[in-house]
């Protein structure tokens, strides 16, 4: 679950934050107005809301999904959900009056298919999403919280040898995996074994002179530089309607 970062009353990214979730203008001659909704089709019936999905105060919550560990599949799409962009290109537009149009992906509830804003109160809206530095974006509560009494017996802890104190077993730490591991894991390049006869490879030496790295480089025939970086590429994020 995503929850807001723990921010003061007064600080201002709490109004945009509040503003946000009650679909209201936080700044500007519009203060505590709610932003301008089009509504081109029928309201939906309630009755046909799952079950286990609440929405009440700007808050909603679904948890009419549920996936088991084998399920890769269906695991794949709440991921791809979580990492998704907060709002996507395609669907922002400019009307003839230089406003923001956003289209909703679906429709909601009472029939809105569309949001109208002030370029202002759009910056406003992605402020509130901007979070703060330094601050974890999941919570965890009730059993799985950090210091929840009984986390321990609901989270997979390590598991120690045969015989194995439990004193020993509580003390150990696990250690951080290796940067050769890491590039293993990530890039699929494998620094622990050689590629010809498949044993152990072992660092004997590491060279952190510039001038000798440049040499050995040009001698070998490869490029003794990282290679240019591309320049960035215009992103339009509106197209007028």
């Amino acid at each position: 679950m995503t929850c807001l970062p723990d921010i003061g009353a007064d600080h201002p990214l709490k109004a945009l934050q509040a503003a946000s979730c009650t679909y209201r203008i936080a700044f500007g001659a519009r203060t505590g107005q709610k932003v301008l909704s089009l509504r081109t089709v029928a309201s939906r019936d309630e009755k046909n809301i799952p079950e286990l999905c609440a929405n009440a105060h700007g808050f909603s919550l679904h948890a009419a999904v549920r996936t088991d560990a084998y399920q890769r599949t269906e695991l794949e799409r709440p991921c791809r959900y979580i990492t998704r962009p907060a709002i996507a290109n395609e669907r922002l537009s400019r009307n003839s009056k230089g406003q923001v149009v956003l289209q909703l992906k679906s429709a909601y509830r009472d029939g809105t298919t569309h949001i109208v804003m002030h370029p202002q109160e759009f910056m406003q809206r992605l402020a509130a999403l901007v979070p703060r530095p330094r601050h974890h974006l999941i919570r965890f509560h009730g059993m799985l919280a950090p210091h929840a009494k009984l986390r321990a017996a609901v989270v997979p802890g390590t598991v120690g040898k045969p015989g194995e104190p439990a004193e020993e077993l509580t003390q150990r730490v696990a250690a951080r995996m290796s940067w050769a591991r890491l590039l293993k894991r990530v890039f699929d390049i494998d620094l622990e074994h050689c590629p010809n006869c498949g044993g152990t490879l072992t660092i004997i030496g590491a060279n952190e002179e510039p001038a000798v790295i440049t040499t050995i480089l040009t001698h070998l025939g490869l490029p003794a530089r990282a290679p240019p970086r591309a320049p960035a590429r215009p992103l339009a994020l509106f197209h007028t309607t």
